[in-house]
Formats: structure tokens, sequence, C-alpha cells
């Protein structure tokens, strides 16, 4: 009988021993994984807006409970529950009040812009600055068509208000706990990392509230000045101008840009006094806010550079669409303290690392 054949050892065709291969396997699945998170971001990219919508307007009611726990010791679930209640009774206050009056100027304001549009691309045309069988009116459907495709899953009513109906939905929900969720946040995260996880996620959230703190403020500075010096003035429809100010504020450069732009189309509607003034309203009102209202929050709150937040908002629109762009600065501010957070971390590394060699040395 025959002595068996010794064993070789080599490795097998599906086994790799020679670290070199290991490691390129390993880098090759880290790109793999890279590439495949990046896809699963761009094809959940619409929920995903949602969610962090949510997270925002879960900062603002935790904002709302934070500042009412500090003349109110009570629970967390019942000042919530009170801020809730504050809300949703302005809301239906205002439309209960105002409701009438605001239908009637959506309807008239529609019908002041159609005008408007037809009379300066009539002016246009004269002027030989565009074709005659151009109009101006056929090219905002056309934009606003394509702008539609962006934005196509929020642009039925249905989708609006599923939309909005989702957002709030999660954003109580976050409020309702905010801690617990953010310690689920900190599970998904590596053990080593996480202390410094949780510390730049506190950064994060304080300069969200800090943000929309702001931001809630200038809306309601903006929009009631604008209101009531359109009213004194006599321009058509103040009482909705100055809430599509006031809301419009909340996007900076382009929400001025667009306030502006149909304050000056409705006061030109009443006469040239009323466009005058509207004019004068808006140039003082935008002055106010940008060198008085925003410098003032700034200090408290997060200073945006104007030519970032703009690059951003562009961006965010082309991308995401409407959504996108009412949640770019937030976004944008998140972002910054991220980046802020690592850069001092590095740096203190790195004086670290001098004092060590110093003290060999």
């Amino acid at each position: 009988m025959t002595d068996p054949a010794p064993l070789t050892d080599d490795p097998a065709p599906i086994e790799f021993r020679e670290g070199f291969v290991r490691r390129e396997l390993t880098r090759a699945a880290i790109w793999l994984g890279l590439i495949a998170a990046m896809a699963v971001t761009v094809l959940l990219v619409q929920p995903l807006l949602v969610i962090f919508a949510g997270l925002v307007f879960a900062t603002l009611l935790d904002g709302g409970v934070r500042l009412l726990g500090r003349v109110l010791p009570i629970g967390r679930g019942w000042r919530l529950l009170i801020v809730v209640l504050a809300v949703t009774a302005f809301l239906l206050g205002t439309f209960y009040l105002t409701g009438v009056e605001m239908t009637q100027q959506v309807t008239q304001l529609r019908s002041t812009l159609e005008t408007q549009a037809g009379r300066l691309s009539g002016w246009l045309a004269s002027q030989g600055l565009m074709p005659g069988t151009s109009d101006i009116n056929g090219l905002l459907k056309q934009s606003v068509g394509s702008i539609g495709k962006l934005t196509s899953w929020v642009g039925t009513a249905v989708g609006a208000v599923t939309t909005m109906f989702m957002i709030l939905i999660i954003g109580l929900f976050l409020a309702m706990d905010p801690e617990g969720y953010a310690r689920g946040l900190q599970w998904v995260v590596p053990r080593a990392a996480r202390p410094e996880f949780a510390i730049t996620q506190k950064r994060m959230m304080s300069t969200l509230r800090k943000l929309l703190a702001g931001r809630l403020l200038g809306m309601a500075v903006e929009g009631v000045l604008t209101g009531i010096a359109l009213t004194v003035g006599g321009v058509p429809m103040a009482l909705l101008l100055g809430i599509i100010a006031g809301v419009l504020a909340f996007i900076p450069n382009v929400g001025a840009i667009i306030t502006g732009t149909l304050m000056i189309a409705v006061g030109f509607s009443a006469g040239s006094d009323a466009g005058f003034w509207a004019i004068g309203t808006y140039v003082i009102v935008q002055t106010f806010d940008g060198y008085v209202v925003v410098p003032m929050v700034a200090k408290r709150t997060v200073d945006l550079p104007p030519a970032l937040t703009l690059s951003t908002q562009i961006m965010a629109s082309a991308l995401f669409g409407i959504l996108g762009l009412a949640l770019a600065d937030p976004m944008t501010a998140m972002a910054k303290t991220a980046l802020k957070r690592r850069s001092e971390r590095e740096a203190a590394r790195d004086g670290d690392s001098a004092r060590a060699e110093a003290d060999i040395g």
C-alpha cells in the first residue's frame, strides 16, 4: 500500500494570504461601498429631504419648549403640548380673521400679475427688446413647467399636502424625545468615534436652533414692517404682501428678490404713486433688515456669508427643487459647524503632537 501524498501549503484559488491582495480588496470594497452609498442617496434624496425638513420643524418646536422651560418649570411633554396648541391656535386664528380677505387678495394678485406681465411684454416688444410674438406669460409657464419636472413629487396639491403632513408628523415625533433619537443615531457610529460624534451632533443642533430663531425673528420683523408700510401707502393687497414677505424672509436673497418684484408690480398696478411707495418700502425694509436686524441676529445666532448662502441656494434649488431651496441654509449651517469642529480637533491634535515632540527634544 502506497503512502498518501504530502499535503500542499499553496493557497487555494479563492484564498488570499498575501497582504497586498487583501489590502487591495479592502480598498476596492470601500470604494464600491462608497459608490453604492452615493447611489442610494441619489435615489432616496426626496424622502431624505422630507426627513430633514421634519428635523428642522422638530428643532423649531424644541426651541419653543426650551424657551418655555425658562419660565414654566413643568414636564417637557406638557411644554411641547402647550407649544403645539399655541402654534395651532395662532394659525387657525390668523386664517379665520383674514381668510376671506386673503382669498380675495390671492385672486386679485394673480390677475394683477398677469396684467402687469402683459404690459411689460408689450413695452419690451415696442422697444425691440423681444420679438412681438413672445409673451412673458408663456415664458413664465415654460419656466414653471421646467421647475415642475424637478419637483413633480410635490407638484400636485395632494403631493404637497402629503409631504407637509409627513414633515409635521416626523417633526412632532422627533420633538417628543430628541435625546432618545440622538442616542439612537450615535448607536450606529463605531464606539471609538461616539464621544466626538456626540459633541459634533450637539453643536450642530445648537447651531440649527440659533439659525431658526434668528430666521423667525427676521420673518416677523420684515412681514410686519412691510404690511404696515404698504397699508399706509395705500398699496393694494398689503396684508397678503406682508404675509408673503414674512414667509419668503426664511430664504434670504432669493426671497427678497421675489418679494420686491411682487410689491413693485402690485404697486404700479394702482398708479405711479403707489408704485414708487412700494419701491421705497422695499428699499427701506430691506435696508433696515440688512443693516440692523441681520447683524443683530447674526451676533447671537449664526453668521453665514451672503455669497455662500446664495451659492448653496442656487445649487440646492437646481438639484432638489423648492424644498431644497428652503432647506439650503439649515444644511449649510450644519455642514459649516461639522467642518469647524473637525478643524478644531485637527488643530488640537497637531498641538498635542508639537508638545510631545518638544518634550522629547
